[in-house]
């Protein structure tokens, strides 16, 4: 299988792992309209998310060095299969919060707040992976720690911004800000299930037997075996909006499908980039880089997509604090290795 073994290579595959997370929703945005909410799109999404997750294993999982994902296959151990199964259960729990988030209250509010708390939530709980692994966390904990206590002032100062924007537009906040914390709370988990899922000779904290390829697929079959489940109540008990209908999903175009697939892909695209290089830089500061997508996600709802336009005096002076405190935090961990 195709893996990168030198640190900075790892450190760049978890900026570009960061740059699809943070990217990935401005499909969602292109294709958002009355008749097309954010659960319609799921469905294209989601088979993006297990397409990209399949021909990853099939092709890079399956050249190169060592195991080949066919072999993973061949002498599967269910228990780690499971658990990587697991991680894709809780994830997409997580995230079709998140996607509510950000349909009620935009990119620039539900990624940083939902991604933020998943972000603080899943440092930690690496960090602690790789302690109950009987391994010492080779950083510098001041500096992660530090980073950590910025970052949530970086969420408290979005929460801050987006209830003044809520006044201007006599909107209460409460809604998009719940569903973001609870999205948060669920992606805290899924990368560490992941990780346990691995043989420890690919990636600090393992205790499974998968390849990274072979953890990935079952993360995405975990995502597309629940879909229906989650999905489908949602569809029928919308946050927001009117119910829809499996018959409203067949009736979108095909330019409209395309996007959602897209969606996926590069959602995908950058999970399989970052357990490319996990092994060389440790699982927290891969999750910590990788999950730094708030800091992405603001700049295309900010400045692109506009989302606090309208907004009274005093509110860009908070979202340029929170930028920049995003900014220190994401430094502070990166230096902590």
């Amino acid at each position: 299988m195709i893996l990168v073994h030198n640190y900075i290579l790892a450190i760049i595959c978890c900026i570009i792992c960061c740059i699809c997370w943070g990217s990935w929703a401005n499909t969602q945005k292109l294709v958002s309209t009355p008749k097309w909410s954010f659960e319609l799109f799921y469905w294209d999404f989601t088979i993006g998310v297990f397409l990209t997750a399949a021909v990853a294993a099939l092709t890079l999982g399956s050249l190169g060095e060592g195991r080949t994902f066919i072999d993973d296959i061949s002498h599967l151990d269910w228990s780690s299969a499971g658990c990587a199964m697991l991680g894709g259960i809780v994830w997409n729990f997580a995230n079709i919060f998140l996607t509510a988030a950000i349909a009620i209250a935009g990119m620039s509010v539900g990624f940083p707040i939902g991604g933020g708390l998943g972000w603080i939530g899943g440092i930690i709980f690496n960090y602690l992976l790789v302690i109950i692994a009987g391994q010492t966390y080779p950083g510098n904990q001041t500096l992660l720690w530090s980073g950590v206590v910025i970052i949530i002032l970086a969420i408290y100062l979005c929460a801050k911004a987006y209830g003044k924007l809520t006044t201007v537009r006599k909107q209460t906040p409460t809604k998009g800000i719940v569903l973001a914390v609870i999205s948060g709370i669920g992606l805290i988990f899924f990368y560490g299930l992941v990780v346990k899922s691995l043989d420890p000779m690919y990636v600090s904290g393992g205790t499974g037997s998968l390849t990274p390829y072979a953890g990935v697929f079952f993360f995405a079959l975990g995502v597309l075996l629940t879909t229906p489940v989650f999905n489908t109540f949602v569809m029928r008990h919308p946050f927001e909006g009117n119910k829809t209908s499996f018959s409203d999903y067949l009736a979108g175009s095909a330019r409209t499908h395309l996007i959602g697939i897209l969606g996926g892909f590069i959602w995908m695209g950058g999970m399989v980039i970052s357990f490319m290089g996990t092994g060389a830089a440790n699982p927290a500061i891969s999750y910590a880089l990788s999950n730094a997508a708030p800091i992405v996600a603001m700049i295309w709802g900010v400045w692109i997509w506009k989302e606090f336009k309208g907004a009274p005096k005093g509110t860009y002076s908070l979202i340029g604090s929170m930028f920049l405190l995003f900014i220190a935090g994401l430094i502070l961990i990166t230096l902590s290795n």
